[in-house]
């Protein structure tokens, strides 16, 4: 998916979540305002005031770097100063990283390249935009990132090919020669002068754009999940009374507990199955995974408005070291510890593993004859000659299980390294990665509760789902067949998986009822 029609521009105030995902993903075009170019002019001025001879030693402009600090660099050895950094820094080893996370690390950069607190030059911020706008992408690998001094062998990486040296792949995906397709594209290698390199790769960027990308995956997961659980609702033979207002923010008041259990009384509207739940009045309440299902995904929206908080004032920071303040003073700072986004990166993961175990323990329900209140095992067509959906709770506990693994906080983490220079790190980069792992994880959980419970529904008949829950199990047929004998399952829950990745069972539910908090 592309929306290169789109322009985004840097340095004409704070960038907002969905430019940088646009950039990222839709591999949208990037500029600079003009005032933020001579902005970034005026501060190199003064970096260069302070590289000059006989200058006192600043760090990163006259300097080593890390534990060497204290060694002074002479004149004419600055530029292989910074070029040596960036070789050397580039040591990242592992599977390459994603494209869109490398897009959007770059733009990231570049956006606090552009507020003039860094003291590169114009055309180091102008080269860095080119490579976007010519979609070269750096290729960056898994490992290799401590979070802190900010994410530096990622971001060398990418300042590499900006000197025309490294790997990257060109829009086509394939990997060339860098000077190749930098040539290609009109784009002219940088050669680094004082404070460059270090200003390229000084940064959270790496952990800030998975953040982004993260909460706009789980923004609509989490109401994928009011869905999935509407339809499990409906096919254990649940009641809706649970959801009605007045049992949330009058008694609890959870801003995202009132907007899921708003959301599944809307998805519910309209049962035949819950109408005749109610007119039976044979069970007093039903189990804790579908009764305090709006308290789960609850938790998981409050904790995602939390990070959104953190990202948005991440967003507007502009993170270096050594940095450059408004009286053109250059001075040393720790501005570049991730902690702030390491701790959301891993509270995410947290709730994201809730919300999936709180999934497939509702599977699990429907599954068991003992407790589903009328659904043949495992929804099987012929019980015993079948396994119907025995092997994908399997499948989803599986899931839920590396889900857990992957809750486990990578900030409270640190390895010393620099020669104990760096002592504290806040592992956010790892943080990242495997929360992308986890939302992945998570969209296929889901989309084994709505085959599940799709097929719940359906062996309901002649009592209808809601109009809505109706609509959400139209697209799942229009590519996955209805209960029948066994066959290749695996197939079915790629379907699932994809519809929910494509967005269209939440269109097809919300253009029935409207659009879901």
């Amino acid at each position: 998916m592309s929306d290169e029609t789109m322009t985004v521009r840097l340095g004409a105030g704070t960038l907002a979540a969905e430019d940088v995902l646009a950039v990222a993903r839709r591999r949208a075009r990037v500029d600079l305002d003009p005032a933020a170019r001579e902005r970034v002019a005026a501060v190199r001025a003064h970096v260069d005031a302070l590289a000059a001879p006989g200058h006192k030693p600043v760090y990163g402009v006259s300097t080593g770097f890390g534990a060497l600090a204290d060694t002074a660099i002479a004149p004419e050895m600055r530029s292989a100063l910074q070029r040596s950094l960036i070789r050397s820094h580039a040591a990242g080893t592992g599977p390459e990283v994603e494209p869109e996370v490398v897009r959007a690390l770059m733009l990231l950069r570049a956006r606090t390249l552009a507020s003039g607190r860094t003291g590169v030059r114009p055309e180091v911020l102008e080269t860095m935009i080119a490579l976007l706008n010519a979609q070269i992408t750096p290729i960056v690998h898994e490992y290799g990132s401590l979070g802190c001094s900010g994410d530096l062998a990622p971001l060398a990486h990418c300042a590499l090919v900006l000197m025309g040296e490294g790997r990257a792949r060109g829009a086509d995906g394939r990997e060339r020669p860098v000077k190749d397709l930098l040539a290609d594209a009109g784009i002219t290698p940088i050669e680094l002068a004082e404070k460059e390199g270090l200003a390229l790769i000084n940064g959270t960027d790496g952990m800030l754009g998975m953040l982004l990308m993260a909460i706009a995956d789980l923004d609509e997961l989490v109401k994928v999940a009011d869905v999935t659980c509407s339809l499990s609702v409906q096919g254990l033979r649940g009641r809706d009374t649970v959801f009605h207002p007045e049992l949330h923010t009058p008694l609890r008041p959870h801003p995202g507990q009132a907007d899921a259990a708003a959301n599944i009384l809307a998805l519910l509207e309209g049962s035949d199955i819950i109408a005749d739940v109610a007119a039976e009045g044979s069970r007093v309440q039903d189990a804790y995974s579908l009764r305090c299902a709006p308290q789960v995904a609850g938790g998981v929206r409050d904790t995602i408005e939390h990070a959104r908080t953190v990202a948005e004032r991440e967003l507007a920071a502009a993170i270096d070291n050594p940095v450059v303040l408004e009286d053109g003073t250059v001075t040393s700072n720790g501005n570049f510890h991730g902690a702030p986004v390491a701790y959301v990166l891993d509270f995410l993961a947290v709730v994201a593993a809730d919300l999936a175990s709180i999934a497939e323990r509702r599977t699990d329900r429907m599954l068991d004859k003992a407790r589903s209140h009328g659904l043949p095992p495992f929804l099987a067509d012929d019980p015993g000659v079948d396994s119907g959906f025995m092997i994908a709770q399997y499948t989803q506990a599986a899931l839920v299980a590396d889900m857990k693994r992957l809750a486990v906080p990578a900030s409270v983490d640190s390895i010393p390294s620099s020669a104990m220079q760096e002592d504290h790190v806040s592992m956010g980069w790892h943080a990242a990665r495997k929360l992308r792992t986890s939302v992945d994880n998570l969209r296929r959980v889901l989309a084994i509760e709505l085959l599940t419970a799709a097929r719940a529904c359906d062996l309901r008949a002649p009592l209808a789902p809601s109009a809505a829950g109706a609509a959400a199990i139209a697209v799942l047929r229009g590519t996955v067949d209805g209960p029948g004998p066994d066959a290749f399952l695996a197939p079915d829950i790629a379907e699932a998986e994809a519809r929910l990745a494509d967005g269209s069972v939440l269109e097809a539910v919300q253009s029935v009822i409207g659009e879901l908090r």
